[in-house]
């Protein structure tokens, strides 16, 4: 909770002058801000934390918990010099910053965090040509003195069903087997299928640097090797310690996704490294993926093809900005728990029965359910605002059962429950 605290972020909407700010302790769940090109989709929230799926496939582990908030992809930074460590985001380091902003948009997430006289700007973009996510990290350097910093990102590796792997994760990691291509510089990851009927998936994760680049890349995919015995992603042994990555590949027990670039910042100038995750069905696509984006101009191409996609899919569904941004605030509750809408002990108590009482109402109650209780014709328009807001989710690859209780007394009129069927 302390944690939640500490974290400001900023929401700004699409093509809108003002800017909202808010802290995450004016709600009790974090605030969660979707991307999506309709079929790869990354879920962030204001500490930097959430997923990134594609389809019906997680790519990374992401566990609700509205406390801690440490589960997604992450980058971290270390001073080579100084030995001091903190994280691109709030998370999963939770190093105070001297000052942290964030800006939620349609196109883009965008981190920016100040920690003495480095600032270091994370913008996150998906891709609407490919099935693959761009994390790129900008350190400018304000100081009078050169300065050389590590970056290491880092993403649990998941490639099944989140549903599957939450049953049963130690199981799920198992089937995984990664491999390092020294050509471009790129992990790959794969599932090995139990059965035909298993969709092919294959992951690539690589980093382009627009700087001085010290040393060479090292990588891992051993996640035991990386955070070290009894050690949590907060603190992990291979950064705070700055050891080497293993560069450890094959089948390993518990699988992640990491890579280490080393770079200097001159005074008063500006490093970029951009850490790129795709995804496509084969062995051969996904090395064909990870060959177009090791190119400098891959982030811009992508960045302006994300905002030109976003103008378009708003007036398709004739949404503008303002409802666009509601709809985004209202993830955050749908993805989690908030203990303010929890019901009364009374109206729990008088519950019907639990989940199977939900399917003879066609309802699974696999997924979150979104409910919208109306008594009035007068408030049809909340209605009509919900049913946007549930495609506006369905196009953002986030699956939602919106349900509509007529709570108006029967009458011969019927007035409110034709005008909901209509």
């Amino acid at each position: 909770r302390a944690e939640e605290v500490k974290t400001a972020a900023t929401v700004r909407d699409l093509e809108l002058p003002a800017v909202r700010r808010f802290r995450s302790a004016h709600s009790a769940t974090p605030q969660a801000h979707l991307l999506s090109n309709g079929r790869y989709a990354v879920m962030l929230t204001g500490a930097g934390s959430g997923y990134s799926r594609w389809g019906d496939l997680g790519i990374t582990r992401w566990r609700e918990d509205v406390t801690r908030d440490d589960w997604g992809a992450y980058v971290f930074l270390r001073d080579v010099r100084s030995g001091e460590v903190w994280s691109a985001g709030y998370q999963p380091s939770g190093v105070e910053p001297d000052a942290y902003d964030v800006m939620f948009t349609e196109d883009r997430a965008e981190f920016v965090r100040r920690d003495g006289t480095i600032t270091t700007t994370l913008d996150v973009v998906v891709s609407p040509e490919h099935d693959a996510e761009v994390r790129r990290v900008s350190v400018a350097n304000t100081g009078y003195f050169p300065r050389d910093i590590e970056l290491t990102s880092y993403a649990e590796l998941v490639l099944a069903p989140p549903a599957a792997d939450t049953a049963h994760p130690v199981f799920s990691k198992l089937f995984v087997q990664t491999e390092y291509v020294a050509k471009i510089g790129a992990i790959l990851a794969t599932r090995r299928r139990r059965s035909s009927a298993e969709p092919e998936i294959w992951a690539a994760h690589l980093a382009v640097v627009e700087a001085e680049a010290l040393g060479e890349q090292e990588f891992e995919t051993d996640r035991a090797r990386f955070l070290g015995r009894g050690r949590e992603v907060r603190t992990p042994i291979a950064v705070v310690d700055g050891r080497p990555l293993s560069n450890t590949v094959g089948t390993v027990l518990d699988p992640v996704f990491a890579l280490r670039r080393r770079v200097r910042v001159p005074p008063g100038r500006t490093a970029r490294i951009a850490f790129w995750t795709l995804v496509a069905s084969s062995r051969a696509d996904v090395l064909d993926l990870a060959d177009k984006h090791y190119d400098a101009t891959a982030f811009d191409r992508a960045a302006t093809l994300a905002w030109t996609r976003a103008q378009v899919q708003l007036s398709h569904l004739g949404v503008d900005p303002d409802q666009a941004s509601l709809f985004q605030r209202l993830v955050g509750h749908v993805l989690y728990a908030d203990p303010s809408m929890r019901p009364s002990p009374e109206a729990i108590r008088r519950g019907g029965g639990g989940r199977a009482a939900l399917w003879t109402q066609g309802i699974s109650g696999d997924i979150p359910i979104v409910l919208a209780r109306i008594d009035s014709i007068e408030d049809l328009a909340i209605v009509r605002q919900l049913l946007q807001a549930h495609e506006y989710w369905r196009m953002k690859q986030l699956a939602v059962d919106l349900v509509i209780l007529n709570e108006r007394g029967s009458s011969y009129v019927q007035d409110l429950q034709i005008a909901l069927k209509t």
